[in-house]
């Protein structure tokens, strides 16, 4: 539940909040909220970073893939533990470094991350469905 805070920003600040909030249709408290939880999330784990797309904001490795993607591969991947997470890597070009920080972050934040994963596969199965019924009125 949300709590009722206080704070003192400078006048700049505000004004910079309230233009993004009007830009984006957010309110200037759900942008607050947004913006202070991923500063948190991105500062507890260095070389994440959030960014727009077409499934909305979501994290990100610097330089790399999002951070469902990199969860999605690590559930699929063969071998296990350490092995699995090398084997990742490799395939996806990365720093085991790397795929150990979104496992990490995953560890976390599983909610988020599942969410984005969620939004992929409904994605994929609509898809499918409609490259289905395409070929069959091809194929009719």
């Amino acid at each position: 539940m949300a709590r009722p805070t206080s704070f003192r920003l400078p006048e700049e600040l505000l004004e910079r909040l309230e233009d993004d909030a009007r830009t984006s249709g957010a309110s200037v408290t759900s942008l607050v909220a947004m913006l202070l939880d991923e500063g948190l999330k991105t500062r507890r784990y260095p070389g994440i970073v959030y960014r727009d797309g077409a499934m909305g904001r979501r994290a990100g490795i610097i330089g790399g893939p999002d951070v469902w993607e990199v969860v999605r591969d690590l559930r699929h991947g063969r071998g296990r533990g350490m092995a699995r997470l090398a084997a990742v890597a490799q395939e996806l070009g990365l720093p085991a470094a790397r795929v150990q920080l979104a496992a990490d972050f995953y560890a976390t934040f599983p909610d988020e991350i599942d969410a984005m994963i969620e939004i992929d596969d409904a994605t994929a199965r609509r898809v499918r469905a409609l490259v289905e019924r395409r070929e069959r009125l091809l194929t009719s």
